[in-house]
C-alpha cells in the first residue's frame, strides 16, 4: 500500500528549477536510496516531504491526503534527519531526547517509552548522561538518528546520515538503518553508493532536478553500461585466441600466469556467453580454472545517468 507519493513536483528558487516535475510512489516498508550528484534536488525533494519547503508546483501524498491538508499530522508521522544533523550540543543526550519528545507533544510515557526504544535501537546507552558536545561524530549521528525515530515514524527521511563518518562508524550506521527498515519505510539518500546497494531495495537517482531511474537495485544493475565483464581462466592451446573471438565479445585483456590463461571479456549484457565458454573449453580440452561474470556497479548506472551530457 502506497504511503508516499510525488505528482509532477516541482521547486523553483528564482531563475532556479531545483526540483522538475518529480513523481514516484513509495510503498509501505521499502527502503528506499536517493542518489544524485551535489545540487541534483534530493535535498530540497526531502526538505519539501518534510514540509520545510513547499511544492511550487504538484503535490505530494501522505497516506493518501495531500501534504498541504495533512500539516501536523503529517509531521507527527515522519522522522527527519537533515544532512547538518543539528544538535544543541551543550545538552546532556538524555535532556535533548526529552525535549524532543515534548516538542512532539509527546505523553510522558509515550516519551519515556519511545526514548528506551530509540536508546536501545541506537545504541546509545553508554553515552546517555553525557554532553553531546563531548561525543565522537558516529554517536552524535547515532543521537540524531535516535531523535528522529523517538515519536516511531511511519517514514523515516534520511539525508547523508554517514557524512563525515570513518569507515568502521559508517558500517554501525549502515547496520542500523537496515534494522530500522524492517519495520518503517526509509528514504535515504548518500554520495556513498556502496551503502545504498546494501540497506536498499529500490533506487531513485535524480539529475538536474528531474527523476532519470526508478527500479529494483538489481534490475538498474543488470542494464550498467549494456555490458558485462566475463573472468575466464584456464590452461591450454588458443584459449585468448578463440575467447576473443566469440560473437558478441567487444574486447578481451589477457594475462598469462603460471601456464594459465586470463582473459576478462566484455560483451553484450544481452548475451549470456557462460554455456559457449564451458561447451568450447570441453571441446578444446582446456583445463578450466574459472569462470565468473561480473555484476554491473552501481557506480557504473550512476556515472551513465548522471554524467556529463546525461539527459535531464
Amino acid at each position: 500500500m502506497t504511503l508516499l507519493s510525488l505528482d509532477s513536483v516541482t521547486k523553483r528558487y528564482g531563475e532556479v528549477t531545483a526540483v522538475d516535475r518529480v513523481s514516484f510512489s513509495i510503498d509501505r516498508g521499502q527502503v528506499v536510496g536517493f542518489l544524485g550528484p551535489n545540487g541534483a534536488g534530493k535535498s530540497t525533494t526531502m526538505r519539501m516531504i518534510t514540509q520545510y519547503h513547499d511544492p511550487d508546483a504538484g503535490r505530494i501524498l501522505f497516506d493518501g491526503v495531500p501534504l498541504a491538508d495533512a500539516g501536523l499530522e503529517a509531521k507527527r508521522r515522519v522522522g527527519y534527519l537533515p544532512e547538518n544533523n543539528p544538535l544543541y550540543t551543550e545538552m546532556l543526550v538524555a535532556e535533548y531526547l526529552a525535549f524532543v519528545g515534548r516538542l512532539r507533544d509527546m505523553a510522558r510515557p509515550d516519551r519515556n517509552r519511545g526514548t528506551d526504544e530509540a536508546v536501545q535501537a541506537t545504541g546509545i546507552e553508554p553515552v546517555f548522561h553525557r554532553p553531546i558536545g563531548e561525543l565522537s561524530k558516529g554517536y552524535k549521528q547515532r543521537v540524531g538518528l535516535a531523535a528522529a525515530i523517538l515519536h516511531k515514524p511511519d517514514l523515516l527521511v534520511l539525508d547523508e546520515p554517514t557524512e563525515g563518518l570513518d569507515p568502521n562508524q559508517r558500517v554501525e550506521i549502515r547496520r542500523l538503518i537496515a534494522d530500522l527498515g524492517q519495520d518503517r519505510t526509509v528514504l535515504l539518500s548518500t554520495h556513498v553508493l556502496s551503502e545504498v546497494q546494501h540497506v536498499a531495495s529500490r533506487l531513485l537517482i535524480i539529475n538536474r532536478g528531474r527523476l532519470v531511474a526508478d527500479g529494483p537495485v538489481d534490475t538498474l544493475l543488470g542494464q550498467a553500461g549494456g555490458q558485462v565483464k566475463i573472468l575466464v581462466e584456464a590452461e591450454g592451446a588458443g584459449v585468448a585466441a578463440r575467447l576473443g573471438a566469440l560473437s558478441g565479445v567487444t574486447d578481451a585483456a589477457v594475462s598469462e600466469e603460471a601456464g594459465r590463461t586470463r582473459v576478462i571479456l566484455t560483451a553484450a549484457a544481452a548475451t549470456d556467453l557462460r554455456p559457449e565458454i564451458f561447451r568450447l573449453a570441453a571441446a578444446q580440452g582446456w583445463t578450466l580454472y574459472e569462470l565468473h561474470q561480473e555484476a554491473g556497479s552501481l557506480e557504473d548506472v550512476f556515472r551513465e545517468l548522471t554524467g556529463k551530457g546525461a539527459a535531464a
